[in-house]
Order: C-alpha cells, then sequence, then structure tokens
C-alpha cells in the first residue's frame, strides 16, 4: 500500500487513517469503510471518541446562509464508539491492520456498512464565479470527541474534531446486451412521404473517457436533399428534494455534413467521446464527487 490518508484534530488528540477513500457500490452491495482512529487517552478529560459516517445533500452553498440556515441535509448517518472500547468483538480487516502497525497501540478500527440504497457521490459543477462548496451529495467521515454521541445540547469544538471526506462510486458490471436502437418518421411541409431514420449503438454501458459508436440508417423518401446530421449525447439529472426536478444538459454534440439525396438510402457509423474537460464551464452539470485536489468525471449512470 502507497498511501495513507490521515487528519488529525487541531488539539492533535485524536487522528484518522483511511486506506483509501473511493469505496465502491456493486449495486446489491457496498465496500465496507474501515479505518483506524488514533486516541491520545491524555487530552480526553473524561470525554469518549466517537466515529461517524453521514450522507448529507447540500442544495445550497454557504454564502446564502444569511438567517441560520443550513443549506445541507443529512440523509443517513452512523455512529459508533470508538473509545473507551464497548468490549464488542469484531473482526478486523486486512486494511485495518495495516493501519494498525502503522498507527501502534494507540489505535482503535473502526467500520461502517453504507446501505446499497443510497445515492452515489456526485456534484452539480459550479460555475466560474460560484464560491463555496458544491451542490450534490457527500460522504464524510468524522471523529470527535464528547460526553455523548448525539445530543444537541452538547457543544462540540471544531479543535476536537477531525474529519475526510469519502466517496461512494458506482461500478458498472460489464454484459454483452446489445445496445438501444431508436427510430422516427418524420413528415415534412410540402412532400408526400417522409424520412425514416434509425440509430443504434453497439453495447449498454459505457467507461468514462470511452468512445461511443452510433449506427445511424436513413431512408429518404421525401423530394429534399438532407445536408448534415446532428450526433449529441445529452445528461439527464435527477434532483429530488421537495419536489422532483429533472435537468436536461448537453454533454457532447458534433455536426456531420452528410448530403443524402432524395429518395435514396444512408447507412453510416458516426464516433463521439464525451468528456467533462470539454464542460469545465457549464454550470449545474453533474459530476462524479470531488475530492481535494482530484479530478472527476461526468456522473456515472446511477444502476
Amino acid at each position: 500500500m502507497s498511501k495513507v490518508f490521515k487528519k488529525t484534530s487541531g488539539n492533535g488528540h485524536i487522528a484518522l487513517y483511511l486506506g483509501k477513500r473511493d469505496f465502491v457500490d456493486n449495486v446489491d452491495s457496498v465496500e465496507v469503510v474501515d479505518g483506524v482512529i488514533k486516541v491520545d487517552p491524555a487530552g480526553l478529560n473524561g470525554r469518549k471518541v466517537y466515529v461517524y459516517l453521514a450522507c448529507a445533500f447540500r442544495y445550497g452553498s454557504d454564502d446564502l446562509d444569511v438567517m441560520g440556515l443550513s443549506f445541507r441535509r443529512d440523509i443517513w448517518i452512523q455512529r459508533v464508539q470508538v473509545y473507551p472500547p464497548t468490549g464488542e468483538s469484531t473482526t478486523k480487516t486486512p486494511m485495518q491492520e495495516f493501519l494498525l502497525k502503522k498507527v501502534g497501540d494507540q489505535g482503535y478500527p473502526f467500520s461502517f456498512q453504507i446501505p446499497a440504497d443510497l445515492p452515489c457521490s456526485v456534484s452539480l459543477q459550479p460555475g466560474p464565479n460560484d464560491s463555496g462548496k458544491a451542490c450534490g451529495v457527500d460522504f464524510e467521515v468524522k471523529g470527535y470527541l464528547a460526553n455523548a454521541p448525539n445530543n444537541a445540547d452538547e457543544v462540540i469544538e471544531k479543535k476536537d474534531t477531525c474529519r475526510l471526506m469519502v466517496r461512494k462510486i458506482q461500478f458498472a458490471p460489464a454484459n454483452n446486451k446489445a445496445g438501444p436502437k431508436a427510430e422516427v418518421t418524420k413528415q415534412f411541409l410540402m412532400t408526400d412521404k417522409p424520412v425514416h431514420l434509425e440509430a443504434s449503438i453497439e453495447k449498454e454501458i459505457y467507461y468514462h473517457g470511452d468512445p461511443i459508436k452510433i449506427n445511424v440508417k436513413i431512408n429518404n423518401e421525401t423530394s429534399k436533399i438532407v445536408k448534415k446530421i446532428t450526433v449529441s449525447v445529452e445528461q439527464l439529472t435527477n434532483v429530488v428534494l421537495y419536489s422532483s426536478d429533472t435537468y436536461t444538459k448537453s454533454v457532447c454534440s458534433e455536426e456531420f455534413g452528410e448530403t443524402i439525396n432524395s429518395n435514396s438510402t444512408f447507412e453510416k457509423t458516426f464516433q463521439i467521446t464525451p468528456l467533462l474537460s470539454n464542460n469545465k464551464e457549464k454550470r449545474g452539470l453533474s459530476v462524479d464527487g470531488r475530492l481535494k485536489d482530484e479530478d472527476t468525471h461526468l456522473a456515472s449512470t446511477t444502476l
């Protein structure tokens, strides 16, 4: 293992250790979030050490908070007491064994099982002049010192906490199913007969960066001449909060100067590749969850 992710509290009494920050959603189950927290008992002053994993939906930026309102809602949260140990015997994962060797005797393991029905990490791409955290769904592992695990009246100082963002990412199982096919017939003014268009792709699932090949068949029965063909990929995002809203944005569009004479047929395969690098300025585009100082992709389809 080449890299360990670590975050220490402001007072230095606790520190989070994770071996990775991406956890794969395999559709029917999600990888266990396992880590270790290092505890210095001398600085606790009778308090206990807790760790939680939270999935939250942020639907507004921090600068909109003008009346004490929080534009962040917890979708799911789970807490465990790490120190003093509760006495429950749990089997340590290979990752935790590795981290405990690094941390030493002051290390205590923790683990969380993310439900399979939670959304994957996703964020809405901010505009060039937007500030603050992006809207979207994120996952956070947080260690903190407190007298009780979840007491609304207890004030937990920032110096008594340490946190690391993690991602739940979608795994797409490979399959050999044929891709979808669509047909449309268009009737134009001043023509007796229509144009038939059929488009199909070779497979159902494409990975980030894969070129998409679109097979196009046209039967032009009209007296008109077809002068160009446009092929585009659109992203559909469903945002569910108080109501369900669907946003459609084009992430790739190319125009091909193909001529199809009247009363003739045409068949050709076109190739396009949707990439986030070509859509950096599009505000509100859905992208896979972004960790600090790391690039990401256009949002994966949720299975």
